[in-house]
């Protein structure tokens, strides 16, 4: 099973940016997706969650500005930032609660990340 993302780029602030996630592989079924953000020097912290039902939590930094979308049928998780501010600025990482076929639990996949710059 695989995680790839695509979107992340340079933005001034105040912009707008699109990330994509696409799952593949034998997968069953997909529970919780979400994206993650390091910026450097702190953390990995959660930006937005979703579930397979459609429920949805944010960051609190992120309210607001930020939307996360899931396509069960693609297997896919979309993140549409927008307003984006400097402090964004993180290596954005997709994650996943994946059900392979032939297992019997959900076990947890990453992306290898992509980068986010905000900046003027």
């Amino acid at each position: 099973v695989q995680l790839v993302e695509s979107g992340g780029g340079l933005v001034q602030p105040g912009g707008s940016l699109r990330l994509s996630c696409a799952a593949s592989g034998s997968i069953f079924r997909i529970n919780r997706m979400a994206w993650y953000r390091q910026a450097p020097g702190k953390e990995r912290e959660l930006v937005a969650v979703i579930l397979s039902g459609g429920s949805t939590n944010y960051a609190d930094s992120v309210k607001g500005r930020f939307t996360i979308s899931r396509d069960g049928a693609k297997n896919t998780v979309d993140l549409q930032m927008n307003s984006l501010k400097p402090e964004d600025s993180a290596v954005y990482y997709c994650n996943a609660d994946i059900w392979i076929r032939g297992r019997a639990l959900f076990e947890e996949y990453w992306g290898q990340g992509t980068q986010v710059t905000v900046t003027s």
